[in-house]
């Protein structure tokens, strides 16, 4: 860390390097890092902060902010702006916190990736500005314990993702439309049986899934962001207002004509992870996601 002092012999400027070894790949990293609803899990320091997103943009050129809640203290606000966005390489984003309208602070962070198989590497560096006060320290054990945090986080991490060939317009509406998405949802010889849908930020789809041999599984989706074209966020529960079994997002990315889907799901707990995959949870989704594709060809 290095860090330069003001004429007044305040702290001003740092650099601030942190590292982290990641027992996840990098793709769950990424995604760990990059997409909103995994970073309000990991980004709050201690279990005293919330974390909460009220624009969400995980896209070069556009913004996100948020705000760190904290029992009887003032919301701290965070305004991020995306400049880089290379996947599981490297994130570049500039930030500015602010207290009740007054700048803290000002950064520009640079995230680098890496990895190998089920490890990954990440290495963060913060140059930071402060601007009302001294913000290193706040830096250093807020970023720390978020990082921490993040680890844990891309541990219970699951991502798929299939390129569809059609526009992106084509694929949402597939998806956010109460009558197609119980078509298709689901892995191979499952049906959808709704109780209720209501797919719009605040919404829910309450369903059983029933398999090939007859066994029902009830479901419970809570969606609390709904960004069109662009992102879905939600929470599983166990059936009806049952317990939280994993909070999820998909992204939908069009380029030439296709579209890139990415759905990402982090469980609640590690073993609820580590069941997951040992009852084939990625092989099933990717047979979800090809009967999306499917779907899409057939309208």
């Amino acid at each position: 860390m290095t860090q330069r002092d003001d004429r007044n012999g305040k702290s001003r400027f740092a650099t601030l390097t942190f590292e982290r070894d990641v027992a996840a790949a990098a793709s769950a990293l990424w995604e760990a890092w990059t997409a909103p609803a995994a970073r309000a899990i990991w980004a709050a320091p201690s279990p005293a902060v919330v974390v909460e997103f009220i624009e969400t943009a995980t896209k070069v050129g556009e913004r996100e902010v948020s705000l760190c809640k904290t029992q009887g203290h003032p919301d701290i606000r965070c305004e991020c702006g995306w400049l880089v966005l290379q996947p599981v390489r490297q994130s570049v984003n500039c930030e500015l916190v602010s207290i009740e309208g007054v700048p803290q602070s000002a950064a520009l962070v640079t995230a680098d990736f890496s990895g190998d198989g089920e490890r990954s590497r990440l290495v963060v560096t913060v140059q930071l500005s402060s601007l009302a006060a001294d913000m290193a320290d706040g830096y250093r054990q807020g970023f720390g314990a978020g990082l921490d945090n993040l680890a844990g986080v891309a541990a219970r991490t699951m991502v798929l993702q299939r390129t569809i060939k059609a526009p992106r317009n084509k694929v949402w509406d597939a998806w956010m439309n109460e009558r197609t998405l119980p078509q298709w949802w689901g892995p191979e010889g499952f049906s959808c049986r709704t109780t209720r849908i209501d797919l719009r930020t605040g919404g829910e789809w309450v369903f059983d899934m029933i398999g090939p041999d007859g066994t029902v599984y009830p479901n419970h989706h809570r969606y609390h962001t709904v960004q069109p074209e662009m992102r879905i966020g939600y929470t599983l529960l166990w059936g009806e207002n049952g317990p939280k079994h994993a909070d999820a997002w998909a992204s939908f990315e069009e380029r030439d004509g296709a579209t890139t889907v990415t759905l990402g799901m982090v469980f609640s707990t590690a073993a609820e992870f580590q069941t997951a995959k040992g009852f084939g949870a990625v092989e099933l989704g990717q047979e979800t996601l090809g009967k999306l594709e499917r779907f899409v060809a057939s309208i």
